[in-house]
């Protein structure tokens, strides 16, 4: 008879715990935003002298891509052989930001499924470490993907395909078509953003992740989907938006150390397996 009630309950309380479960998700992330929202904790310094050179030598190249290098590259990629740009054509897909946004969303809600109030206080650490370290990555691509998806709708420019290739200056503001959203490039600002978002974390990744990235970037132009301007304009997007967001999270004391950026060790297998493993 004890062996029924217990087989009944059994049922009755994974029901429970299933119900609870959209809850506590929804509370997870409510708290992981209040920590993301909460003021800063510590103070950083200011942007080096060589990093504002450095975003004002890559916005003159930009301005004058777009007036001696634009049409060049623009002719030149669509007398590319077929095949070298059908090539291209599967590479450059890897830039879609859903190949880092939907695995890292993935770990988040397992983290937010699984973190509980009632965990061990060992597990809570764990679970904390780790929100705050995928969470940073997937802000850090996801946000300046989200900017470039607006801005480059506003500023309207064509891409190279449309107006007979030879017209980088042909602009409709506003329309809001895929056709005139050239700059900055999408596929770029994620590269780009990746690059600094996960070499942040795994700096030994860098020159892998650097190497992505500029394979994307110049992918873009040999499928005719943009101009070189367009990609330096997405790569400067998408390093200077994983960089101020890095800065957002050391002023936390969240993934990152505020004396000097870098990245907190992440939690040792030894302490993953203590949180997880039972009693």
């Amino acid at each position: 008879m004890i062996q029924m009630n217990s087989a009944e309950g059994t049922p009755k309380a994974a029901q429970r715990a299933a119900a609870a479960l959209p809850a506590r998700i929804l509370g997870n992330f409510a708290l992981a935003i209040a920590a993301l929202a909460r003021p800063p904790r510590a103070g950083l310094p200011a942007p080096s002298a060589h990093a504002v050179a450095a975003v004002l030598v890559v916005g003159a190249a930009i301005v004058a891509s777009m007036f001696l290098l634009d049409r060049t590259a623009s002719d030149w990629a669509r007398h590319l052989p077929p095949s070298f740009i059908e090539a291209f054509e599967q590479i450059t897909d890897f830039g879609l930001s859903g190949w880092f946004l939907y695995p890292l969303g993935f770990i988040l809600l397992v983290i937010a499924a699984v973190a509980s109030p009632s965990s061990t206080r060992l597990a809570q650490g764990v679970l904390a470490a780790l929100g705050a370290r995928f969470g940073f990555l997937f802000v850090a691509i996801a946000l300046p993907g989200l900017f470039t998806t607006i801005v480059k709708r506003l500023i309207g420019r064509a891409r190279p395909y449309v107006g007979g290739y030879d017209n980088p200056f042909l602009y409709k503001p506003f329309i809001w078509q895929p056709a005139y959203a050239s700059m900055p490039s999408g596929h770029a600002t994620t590269a780009a953003a990746a690059a600094i978002a996960i070499g942040a974390l795994w700096p030994r990744l860098r020159p892998l992740m650097w190497l992505y990235a500029l394979l994307i970037m110049f992918s873009r132009v040999v499928v005719v989907a943009h101009h070189p301007s367009d990609v330096l304009a997405g790569a400067l997007v998408g390093t200077v938006g994983a960089l101020v967001l890095r800065r957002f999270f050391a002023t936390r004391r969240m993934a990152f150390s505020p004396i000097d950026l870098r990245p907190y060790p992440w939690p040792s297998w030894r302490r993953l397996k203590g949180a997880f493993s039972p009693g």
